[in-house]
């Protein structure tokens, strides 16, 4: 139970190494998900770090917060998380929804984040209507491996119709993109290749609002740090462990720049 608002964040953690100087990495997960899909991704990145996996409140096995749904109200449950999880900033890590949730908790609690990704983030205000993201998420889920999809559907199912549309409203009105020019951590945009959800485009766009910002194109689709969790992890281990340099770039697959 969170200490100021009472709310319950599950967590699935693995300590790390152990050495002073390892950074700690949190992961959050997306509309309607829950740690599950990120357990790839937080098995590869647990020989460089401290993992831990959360369940926000209303989704996976924590319970439904009482008081609305608001990224704001996302990203000060991770301000009063973050410090029960490490005594130092944290390297944060959100998926889909929660590159909103992990933006936002950096904007509001600077201090708590040493460096930022953004994995598949949304939402592109230009296919940001219900019927394109649903169908961008259909396309995409066709094309997903088996074993994603499953745990994905799963998932929708626990979260269920009415609490996933009372979170999809405030995803869609989002401004992930303005937000992050009030980000001075470090930013890695990771995108599979292939993501009809997050675009080549998109993706571009928001490393660019920020001053340190990077983006990496990797194998893949929306679930990327599910199909391609290796190649996902080396990236975030090696922007965990250097400052990005000045100005927006874009890799494809592992350090090799391209022009943006």
């Amino acid at each position: 139970m969170l200490p100021a608002s009472g709310a319950t964040v599950t967590v699935a953690s693995t300590p790390g190494p152990g050495t002073a100087d390892a950074p700690v990495f949190v992961l959050v997960h997306g509309i309607g998900m829950s740690h599950r899909y990120l357990e790839r991704l937080h098995r590869e990145l647990a020989g460089a770090g401290a993992v831990h996996s959360v369940d926000l409140p209303g989704f996976g096995r924590s319970p439904k917060p009482e008081d609305g749904v608001t990224i704001e109200q996302y990203a000060d449950y991770l301000g009063e998380l973050l410090p029960t999880l490490s005594a130092g900033p944290v390297v944060l890590v959100g998926h889909s929804m929660g590159a909103q949730f992990v933006t936002e908790a950096t904007v509001r609690h600077p201090a708590l984040v040493s460096h930022l990704v953004l994995i598949g983030g949304v939402t592109d205000p230009a296919r940001g209507s219900v019927l394109l993201q649903a169908l961008d998420l259909a396309r995409d889920t066709l094309k997903e491996p088996a074993s994603g999809t499953f745990i994905v559907l799963g998932d929708y199912l626990r979260c269920g119709p009415r609490w996933y549309l009372a979170t999809l409203r405030p995803m869609l009105a989002y401004r992930t993109d303005l937000r992050l020019r009030e980000v001075s951590a470090p930013t890695l945009v990771i995108r599979g290749e292939d993501d009809p959800v997050s675009r080549h485009d998109w993706g571009v766009h928001l490393a660019g609002q920020v001053p340190r910002g990077r983006l990496l194109e990797l194998p893949g689709r929306h679930l990327v740090q599910f199909s391609a969790a290796a190649l996902t992890a080396a990236g975030i281990r090696a922007h965990a462990g250097s400052p990005a340099p000045g100005g927006a770039t874009v890799d494809h697959a592992v350090d090799e720049p391209v022009a943006p």
